[in-house]
């Protein structure tokens, strides 16, 4: 039996949902919980280490913040941190990061 499988392509597009106002911070935050809990989900075979980082840590972070914590105005960070590169993972991270959610 295959195990469940998460693709960047997936990722990005629950995030643009979220973005158009497809889907609401309530449905996103199922999504990641649904998909992200359980470990045998894998999370972005084939990806490079560091999309792969990314896309753990934003699935990570929207599991865990607060939905009234979320700011969909700058959703285009995480889509953004989802295809960074080495060279722009730290600087996509901490936009993601300090910019994506409010505090």
């Amino acid at each position: 039996m295959n195990n469940p499988e998460i693709t960047k392509s997936q990722l990005i597009t629950q995030l643009n949902n979220w973005g158009e106002g497809k889907i609401s911070s309530e449905q996103l935050q199922d999504w990641m919980v649904t998909f992200y809990d359980p470990p045998e989900v894998i999370i972005g075979q084939g990806e490079s280490e560091w999309t792969q980082l990314a896309m753990h840590i934003i699935m990570n972070e929207y599991e865990i913040a607060k939905t009234e914590k979320f700011r969909v105005e700058n959703y285009r960070l995480a889509i953004a941190f989802a295809q960074c590169t080495e060279e722009t993972f730290d600087k996509s991270k901490h936009l993601f990061l300090y910019d994506g959610f409010s505090d």
